[in-house]
């Protein structure tokens, strides 16, 4: 990953030192579970540059980076994504998932694609179709959410973009084979912990269901920050399910009508 963009404004040395400093903080705060109110204002990102270069600093300590969350608040918005780097873990359903550096234990029902063939940084952007054919597979999904911030749904953007979006691990169940032809206009998702129904929803992501939208604006103009898409990574696209908190010891459960159900402890 890159500390700057190459596609937007070149940090100075003096820039990139303050960010450095804010992402001693974060980590500081993740890796000890002491989350902090905010970044203070001389060290905070001041726009989305910035925001994307510090969460470069703390996904390379967190590293290495197994995957990319994308995801916007309309259809019609930009969207923004984060690193997933392997500190949260990835792993596959119904495992149990490390506890060491567990807070928040947020959870979101998700769609994700494993990237099968490279897609790096090019002149010339990536056709939607170019996009389809580099997937190797769909599958249902939970992002984990952990934070360094107290409240991380009242932190500014930029600084909440620095802190990866919350992102704290990934669980992705079995590929579905035919996605291509799912209409995910109809697709419905649960969410159960330790039992109870804790959201239902049909159509229900933020971003619209045309989740490729998302994919390929990663590979096109997310390239510039990203490094591009490699074989074997993952892209998760946004949350189905809103975010609910689980507890030490429970049990979830999200379940798609067609994409399936991915489970995980803690």
């Amino acid at each position: 990953m890159n500390e700057w963009n190459p596609a937007g404004k070149h940090l100075s040395a003096q820039e990139k030192d303050r960010l450095r400093q804010a992402a001693e903080i974060l980590l500081r705060a993740r890796r000890e579970r002491t989350p902090v109110a905010a970044l203070p204002e001389d060290l905070a990102p001041h726009d989305l540059d910035e925001a994307y270069a510090l969460q470069s600093i703390v996904a390379e300590a967190l590293g290495p980076v197994q995957g990319w969350k994308v995801g916007a608040p309309s259809p019609e918005a930009m969207p923004l994504f984060s690193a997933m780097p392997a500190w949260g873990g990835f792993t596959p359903s119904g495992a149990h998932v490390s506890e060491h550096f567990r807070r928040l234990r947020g959870v979101e029902g998700e769609i994700a694609f494993l990237i099968g063939s490279d897609l790096p940084p090019r002149s010339t952007p990536y056709t939607r179709e170019e996009v389809i054919a580099a997937i190797a597979s769909a599958h249902p999904a939970i992002e984990l959410l952990e934070s360094a911030f107290e409240d991380p749904d009242k932190t500014p953007r930029f600084s909440t973009i620095g802190d990866l979006q919350s992102n704290g691990g990934f669980i992705y169940g079995a590929a579905l084979e035919g996605w291509q032809s799912v209409d995910l206009t109809r697709e419905s998702v649960s969410v159960v912990i330790d039992g109870v129904v804790r959201f239902g929803g049909t159509a229900s992501n933020s971003a619209g269901t045309d989740l490729l939208r998302l994919v390929t604006y990663l590979a096109n103009e997310g390239s510039y920050r990203t490094g591009g898409l490699r074989a074997g990574d993952w892209v998760t696209t946004g949350s189905w399910s809103g975010k609910e908190l689980a507890l030490p010891g429970s049990r979830v459960d999200v379940e798609f009508s067609t994409f399936g159900t991915v489970t995980l402890h803690f």
